[in-house]
């Protein structure tokens, strides 16, 4: 069961990684619309949903998108070193 439970935070940490990345390019394609295509709507279905209750707290300040900001932080400095504690804790032990 450790080992399972190890294997399941390791591919957790990597989606919440490619998340991430997916929303860099969001970001890319929001400021240079000539890169955008079909496929910029399977991102934006992944990314829109999040990013929309963020922005009813957080308004865009001078016509910046903050809650892009707000999720990206969060996912760096809340939600990635969270998980990799409790990925250190179930696969060493130390709990």
């Amino acid at each position: 069961m450790n080992s399972i439970s190890c294997t399941l935070t390791g591919l957790l940490i990597w989606a919440v990684n490619i998340y991430s990345i997916l929303l860099l390019v969001y970001a890319v394609l929001s400021w240079v619309p000539d890169l955008r295509g079909p496929w910029s709507n399977y991102i934006a279905a992944l990314i829109e949903p999040v990013l929309i209750p963020i922005r009813r707290i957080v308004p865009p300040l001078g016509g910046l998108d903050m809650a892009f900001l707000v999720l990206l932080l969060g996912i760096q400095f809340l939600i990635i070193p969270l998980l990799r504690h409790l990925q250190f804790s179930i696969c060493y032990g130390t709990y």
